[in-house]
Formats: structure tokens, C-alpha cells, sequence
């Protein structure tokens, strides 16, 4: 087994966690995540942000629209998937709580 890539793999399964449960109050456009993020010292650059919402959106957990902007080009909004909302409800089931652990 190698070692850097079992570290690789968990620190993306955390990172997918982190974002779905940012998006999971609401809908999100990718600098809030990083900033939600940040604020709980959580380290993540939107170069590594962006292909982790991509998987998350093939895996069918994730969905977006386009929103218009007065300052630039439409923002990408994402939001969670039927799919992606039933599988974070057992996350507030008794012994699913991860932010005690």
C-alpha cells in the first residue's frame, strides 16, 4: 500500500465532506466555499476546490446554474442533488456526528 497515495485519497474524502456540508446549508458559489472554508483553518485553493466540485457533480452529489453578474462573467452556483441529501441526513444521525468527533 502506498502511503502518499492513502494520504492523498483521505485528504480528498475530507475535502468532499467539508464541501458538501458548506453546500449543504444552501446554495454556494465556489469562493464562498474556500472562504467558509478558511475560516474554519481549513487550507484549500480554488485550484484544488474546482476539480474536486467537477467529481462531486459527475458522481451526481452536485448541481449548479448559471447566475448573471453585473461585474464579469456568469457565477456558477452549486447546490445539492436529491442524491447528495440523502446521503448527508445520516450525518445528523447519533453516531454520525462528526463535528464532536
Amino acid at each position: 500500500m502506498n502511503i502518499e497515495n492513502t494520504q492523498s485519497q483521505m485528504r480528498k474524502g475530507i475535502l468532499e465532506f467539508c464541501i458538501l456540508s458548506v453546500i449543504r446549508r444552501g446554495e454556494a458559489y465556489p469562493s464562498d466555499i474556500v472562504e467558509e472554508m478558511r475560516a474554519a483553518n481549513l487550507q484549500i485553493l480554488e485550484g484544488t476546490l474546482y476539480p474536486l466540485l467537477t467529481r462531486l457533480k459527475n458522481a451526481n452529489m452536485l448541481t449548479y446554474r448559471w447566475v448573471e453578474s453585473n461585474s464579469g462573467p456568469p457565477r456558477k452556483y452549486f447546490s445539492l442533488t436529491e442524491k447528495a441529501k440523502r446521503s448527508t441526513r445520516s450525518w445528523s444521525k447519533p453516531g454520525t456526528n462528526f463535528q464532536t468527533a
